[in-house]
């Protein structure tokens, strides 16, 4: 996995690149990570020093293709085109610099995977995201969003075994005691994120013990990407700082609540002046979302099963969607139904419209997940899709007659299933392309191999390690 110099050629700097030196010279930065996500959701990548960044920032840093192959348990698949031969360079996104609150003397950049010609990779997730919101682009629409996530705050203590998470609190949901037992950690999250530039919302102690929920405010697709994957190094580092550990695994004790980290979206014009989802004023009927968002809905719920298989990515993922925990279990749709996969919130303003998509969490890898939404969104718009009647009921207290005659079926209740109803859709297949799509498959059917085998422990504890 040695470097080695590229032969493309070494472009002049540009303004923000050389701005970029002079804070690293001024803040005492020696080292910067070049931050990429994997099919198996990891965050990775590798840091070059100060001394090296100019040219760095040019050229990256020389990568083996077979990281793209590889699990969360840091097992390599055969994947054809991503074995010991070959390299790619991770080159950072100058628009994304930040220096690590919690990390002294490092800072980061998001990065894309590219060939040694400087071309996107056929594998790397941020380029399929970035083509996603270019195809929407071309129809005339740009895509706000924000990732919502949830993560559980405790301490890795051993036992007979392997080690289990234990919660800092035993608290009730919103309780005041949760904030107080918290509070010193939360402060420090606060100020770190605002800091690296994420607008920090809104921040409570959620249902499950040690439990925390602090959303940031949405952006545009890419830079909402972005936000998931500084959100998560961040939660995780100013814990490690404090001598604890944060996990957003989707499920990291089994008997408490799970870690969603449900995506907000809105669909703007061209210019990003008008929200198309919102409904007209006084509109027929008080609908609660336009004609146009309603296609938009109808084509997450015809691609759900197979979408869920990058949104929630993980055998994890698979504890928390379940009926009645509000992580959404059937696939529907509904003014402000929190057991509906795809939730119309009320509007907090005239014309703030936004969808709620539920069946995600941090354990998917941010680029893919959310490039794979817009583009079941956008088929939804291209062939007028009909979402059929929202629910306003939990779908679970339905009979199985009503669920099926009002189209309501259940997402998929493992990993596998998901991963065939993914191979299945040929929109999503088409999208990911021959390589990405081959590799993101075989990571995540090894996986379900390798906790198959395993017991219930095995896979908590991976899960809330790596996530």
């Amino acid at each position: 996995m040695r470097d080695r110099p590229t032969a493309r050629e070494i472009q002049p700097l540009d303004p923000a690149a050389r701005r970029i030196l002079e804070r690293t010279e001024i803040e005492g930065i020696e080292l910067i990570r070049f931050l990429y996500a994997d099919h198996g959701g990891v965050i990775r990548g590798k840091a070059t020093s100060r001394a090296r960044l100019s040219e760095r920032l040019g050229t990256g840093i020389g990568h083996t293709v077979a990281m793209m192959a590889m699990n969360m348990l840091d097992q390599l698949q055969p994947v054809e085109g991503m074995g010991p031969v070959g390299e790619v360079r991770i080159v950072p996104d100058v628009a994304t610099f930040v220096p690590l609150p919690y990390a002294p003397g490092a800072a980061a950049m998001l990065s894309d995977l590219r060939t040694q010609d400087g071309r996107p990779w056929a594998a790397c997730p941020r380029s399929f995201l970035r083509d996603a919101v270019a195809e929407l682009a071309g129809e005339g629409y740009t895509l706000m969003a924000a990732f919502e996530p949830e993560f559980t705050l405790g301490r890795r203590l051993p036992t007979e075994g392997l080690e289990r998470l234990a919660p800092i609190d035993d608290s009730l949901c919103y309780a005041t005691t949760g904030f107080d037992i918290a509070h010193d950690y939360a402060m420090r999250l606060v100020r770190a994120l605002e800091t690296q530039g994420l607008r920090v919302e809104h921040y409570h102690p959620e249902l499950g013990h040690g439990q925390q929920e602090l959303s940031i405010r949405h952006a545009p697709a890419l830079r909402a990407a972005d936000n998931q994957v500084i959100y998560r190094e961040t939660v995780r580092g100013i814990a490690l700082r404090m001598s604890m550990w944060a996990s957003l695994a989707p499920k990291p004790i089994a008997d408490q609540a799970g870690n969603g980290a449900h995506i907000h979206l809105s669909l703007w014009d061209s210019e990003g002046k008008t929200n198309l989802f919102a409904p007209a004023p006084g509109g027929e009927g008080g609908a609660a979302l336009s004609d146009l968002g309603g296609h938009f809905v109808a084509g997450l719920l015809a691609h759900l099963p197979a979408l869920v298989a990058l949104t929630a990515g993980t055998v994890n993922s698979y504890r928390r969607l379940s009926p009645r925990m509000w992580s959404s279990a059937y696939a529907c749709y509904g003014p402000d139904n929190r057991e509906a996969a795809v939730r119309v919130c009320s509007p907090l303003t005239e014309g703030a419209t936004n969808l709620e998509f539920k069946p995600a969490d941090s354990s998917a890898n941010p680029y893919l997940a959310l490039g794979a939404v817009i583009h079941a969104g956008l088929d939804g718009i291209r062939r007028r899709l009909d979402p059929g009647d929202p629910v306003t009921v939990d779908p679970d207290t339905l009979s199985d007659a009503d669920r099926s005659r009002a189209g309501i079926h259940r997402l998929p209740a493992t990993l596998p299933e998901a991963l065939d109803a993914l191979e299945s859709d040929e929109l999503l297949m088409e999208a990911l392309g021959p390589l990405r799509r081959t590799a993101y498959l075989a990571v995540k059917r090894s996986e379900a191999a390798a906790f198959a085998a395993h017991d219930a422990s095995y896979e908590l504890f991976h899960h809330f390690r790596v996530f």
